[in-house]
């Protein structure tokens, strides 16, 4: 997949393409299935297909106080839409300038001009330009003026789990369900950080974790023991993952997320990694001494060999 970081990296002979536009946090299950309409029209016409997305939720610059947070970072974002299929994404830098383009701008300057768009998915509720002025009518009425097509697509529905949206898998993250995420998302809730160094009282205990940076990537699930995949230069580990500040100590900084590699001692200090949460085991309990938090600890692990179906 190309990347281009603005529409100035766009080749002027690049397309034509059949594109779609959002957010795509998270890229999830319904993000996929746009995606999936999107490969199958470019296919169908001979034509490049285009995810253009953002650096950011627009929230963060016209309304921070109400922006979610986010499930993926940007790099998570562009890793997780390369794995689709599409042969380019544009990643548009939502900045003043952008956020004060006339829908029409947008059309003309975005998918006419840099893409040559002539086919474009959108959802039902797609708002553009200045203010959210744009609608999907609009959308169709420049895109008899341009030259392109405009299909909507609706709710995507996943088993019983009914309908996606970032804001239920944020939900389900806040409370502990990874696995009820995962499904929404159709892939595992990862975090990506740099390992640091801790206090190293797992070390002491008898359980070495790798402590992540706070200023990771991807949306922390609730507090909480959890079994997962741990990722660091292409190898891959069953895991025990804790959550939260560690209530049987004091002084401990707050939401720490260390992840315990079964069976391995590896320095991973400085080390760029990915923390997949597949199940939650238990809540964060604090515990009255040493004993009973290792014994339980290591009740955790065994759990975690269970779930992974490790041994």
């Amino acid at each position: 997949m190309i990347v281009f970081d603005g529409p100035g990296e766009v080749p002027a002979d690049f397309g034509p393409s059949a594109v779609t536009i959002g957010k795509f946090d998270g890229v999830h299950a319904g993000h996929r299935a746009v995606i999936g309409e999107l490969l199958a029209d470019a296919h169908s016409a001979g034509l490049a297909s285009v995810v253009v997305t953002f650096d950011r939720h627009p929230l963060a610059l016209l309304r921070p106080e109400l922006c979610p947070e986010t499930l993926v970072g940007v790099e998570q974002k562009l890793r997780l839409l390369g794995e689709t299929g599409v042969d380019a994404t544009l990643l548009l830098t939502f900045d003043e300038a952008l956020a004060h383009l006339s829908a029409e701008d947008f059309v003309s300057h975005v998918l006419v001009e840099r893409v040559h768009a002539r086919s474009v998915l959108v959802g039902e509720d797609f708002r553009f330009g200045r203010g959210g002025a744009g609608d999907v009518a609009e959308l169709e009425r420049l895109g008899r003026v341009h030259g392109f097509t405009v299909r909507t697509i609706g709710d995507v529905l996943v088993g019983d789990a009914g309908r996606v949206s970032s804001t239920r898998i944020r939900s389900l993250l806040a409370d502990g369900d990874v696995a009820g995420a995962g499904e929404l998302l159709g892939h595992v809730p990862t975090v990506r950080g740099v390992v640091v160094h801790g206090a190293k009282r797992g070390r002491e205990l008898g359980f070495p974790t790798a402590n992540l940076s706070p200023d990771s990537d991807g949306l922390i699930p609730a507090d909480g023991i959890y079994a997962g995949w741990f990722e660091v230069d292409g190898s891959v580990y069953p895991t025990a993952i804790s959550v939260g500040d560690n209530p049987t100590f004091e002084g401990v900084p707050q939401r720490q997320v260390e992840a315990y590699l079964l069976d391995q001692d590896i320095d991973l200090y400085g080390k760029v990694v990915d923390v997949r949460f597949v199940e939650r085991i238990r809540g964060m309990v604090a515990y009255e001494g040493i004993e009973p938090l290792i014994a339980q600890m290591t009740n955790d692990v065994e759990r975690v060999r269970e779930v992974l179906g490790c041994g």
